[in-house]
């Protein structure tokens, strides 16, 4: 009798315990399900995350060209020209003449359009989100042409050209780019962003 009680008690501690596991925890399946959907969960909002940067950078790139505008103004206003090319103001000629952000071949810091940072227009160098140290062409590229450059009306003076090279939300072009273009070359295709000026 001792003995059927012993098993009997044990047998209903058997039931009881498995009774109490089976409620107790996730199956593998029900783990592998949780861990999917995260995953997915996860991928949506990284996607979210890097879309929303990417137009971050954007907007500062449409930022930066409202300033430079803005000094290039100041400039002319006090100067009656734009700033010339960059072997006025003592930069190399690397990058086809090219005033850019990513560059200074004098070592002096990097600056972009330097005689606007010299006249105290601009506070901070603009600089292109993905520029780096480096001394590769790209980012924000300026050049002022001379009057009757590429066909352009020589009545109207010298112009400058203003853009940028990678705009990370759109194509080529950029929706908000005002383009320029003469008889003989077009910049919107050499840039994602871009617009110009004559001097009169």
């Amino acid at each position: 009798m001792h003995l059927q009680q012993k098993l009997s008690h044990r047998l209903n501690f058997k039931i009881v315990y498995l009774k109490y596991s089976n409620n107790k925890g996730f199956t593998l399946i029900e783990l592998l399900v949780v861990i999917a959907i995260i995953g997915i969960l996860s991928s949506v909002v990284l996607a979210s995350l890097n879309t929303a940067r990417t137009k971050a950078k954007d907007a500062k790139r449409l930022s930066d060209m409202k300033q430079i505008q803005l000094a290039l103004e100041f400039y002319y206003d006090s100067n009656n020209q734009y700033p010339g090319p960059v072997s006025s103001y003592g930069e190399g000629s690397t990058c086809g003449g090219w005033d850019t952000s990513r560059l200074d071949s004098d070592g002096d810091g990097r600056p972009f359009i330097e005689p606007l940072i010299d006249g105290k227009f601009f506070s901070i160098v603009p600089t292109d989100p993905l520029d780096s140290s480096g001394t590769s062409c790209g980012g924000y590229d300026y050049y002022r042409y001379s009057a009757g450059s590429y066909g352009c009306d020589s009545s109207k003076g010298a112009f400058f050209v203003l853009g940028v090279r990678n705009m990370e939300s759109s194509d080529r072009p950029h929706p908000s780019s005002p383009g320029w273009s003469c008889p003989s070359r077009d910049w919107q295709v050499e840039f994602d962003w871009v617009i110009g000026k004559f001097t009169s």
